[in-house]
């Protein structure tokens, strides 16, 4: 073998080890970029947990009256249950003769947590002001205040986390900004109003909504 050939034969042998490894970088850094997309989906998923904990313990606080200013979006996945828990703890207070209100956007799709809420016993209300599309609290007794946070800006973007404020003055502020939203309708009426407006019969829109029709019926009549 001249030196030559023995030259190429090693270019070579060094040209696939660089091959191999090249390929395995890539694979490695396809496994670590999934490894991270896996540890952020957990991290979203604990921090929205801990906001429902967070909204549920302050809840359980009210003794009076509790104000709510919320997305309304009809619950998904995990959040399903949680909301069961919500709707529960409502039912309870109510019965105890705490005053539950909260105001939602005026989106079709919110009739579904407005009938929950609804029919748990708590007052829903309705309306396009901006402050709806911006804020997301509870508000106990005018003693301290749960704000939630969205992860992206936006009216649409689900909030992530919440911080549980003791002040008497941001809770007083809240809920004059509650009283002072325009244009505030009833569940009932917003009912009639998204009936008159798109044309649907009660049975298509509790179909929509993913409510039972005779309770939809009892509650807007």
């Amino acid at each position: 073998m001249t030196l030559e050939t023995g030259l190429l034969a090693l270019e070579s042998i060094l040209l696939v080890a660089t091959l191999i490894l090249i390929v395995y970088s890539i694979r490695e850094g396809r496994q670590r970029d999934k490894l991270i997309l896996e540890i952020g989906k957990a991290t979203k998923v604990l921090t929205r947990q801990e906001y429902f904990l967070t909204v549920i313990d302050a809840m359980m606080d009210a003794e009076e009256e509790l104000i709510g200013c919320i997305t309304g979006r009809m619950p998904g996945g995990d959040d399903k249950k949680m909301t069961k828990d919500i709707v529960d703890i409502i039912e309870k207070m109510t019965k105890k003769g705490v005053r539950v209100k909260y105001l939602l956007p005026k989106f079709p799709d919110r009739l579904h947590i407005g009938y929950m809420y609804t029919k748990a016993g708590a007052e829903v209300l309705y309306s396009r002001c901006l402050m709806v599309h911006n804020l997301r609290f509870i508000s106990v007794d005018d003693r301290f205040v749960v704000l939630g946070i969205p992860e992206i800006i936006g009216e649409t973007e689900a909030t992530k986390k919440g911080y549980r404020i003791p002040s008497e003055g941001i809770a007083m502020l809240l809920k004059q900004y509650f009283q002072s939203c325009e244009q505030q309708i009833t569940f009932k009426d917003y009912v009639k109003e998204v009936l008159s407006q798109t044309g649907a019969t009660l049975k298509h829109l509790a179909r929509e909504i993913q409510i039972d029709e005779e309770e939809l019926q009892k509650l807007a009549e």
